[in-house]
């Protein structure tokens, strides 16, 4: 059971990372209900926080343990959202912040994933911002196509921006 600290509010304190590689590409991982992976999505790597750790020390290790990418300058957090959503037999209730991160190292090799990861977790995959504007998948959060093209063209933001609650 994960440390009475992790949670803020009731909620499941998680860091994102929302990786750039240096043709801008982000990197998202393909997930799907452990027993239906007709029903499924892309997301952002990361994952909830553990013990004493910071945040930012819980996007770097989610990173490593998920792509086996460490090679990464982690940068300001450029997101933050509350979301809500079944997964697994259980309801979810996230605090989540996005961290900005760049690298060079665009091999992924999953390294340490859980025994719910290994059962849900069905790859990763570069996407440019073009690309990820004409999908048709699942992506999350729902607006990262938008989100990503205007961090793009802007650069980050001078502070963190609050995203639409997301309740599924």
């Amino acid at each position: 059971m994960p440390a009475e600290d992790t949670y803020a509010g009731g909620l499941r304190k998680v860091a994102r990372v929302v990786l750039l590689d240096p043709e801008n590409r982000i990197l998202l991982l393909h997930g799907h209900e452990p027993e239906d992976v007709s029903d499924d999505w892309w997301f952002t790597p990361g994952g909830g926080v553990e013990g004493d750790e910071t945040r930012e020390q819980a996007a770097l290790r989610e990173l490593a343990e998920e792509t086996g990418i460490t090679e990464v300058d982690l940068g300001p957090v450029l997101w933050r959202r509350t979301c809500s959503f079944p997964f697994a037999g259980r309801r979810w209730d996230q605090d989540e912040w996005y961290y900005l991160a760049r690298t060079t190292q665009t091999a992924t090799r999953a390294l340490a994933l859980t025994e719910l990861e290994r059962r849900s977790v069905a790859g990763a995959r570069w996407w440019t911002c073009q690309e990820l504007t004409r999908a048709h998948e699942t992506v999350y959060p729902t607006r990262l196509a938008e989100l990503l093209r205007r961090l793009l063209d802007e650069g980050p933001p001078a502070g963190p921006v609050t995203l639409d609650t997301e309740i599924v």
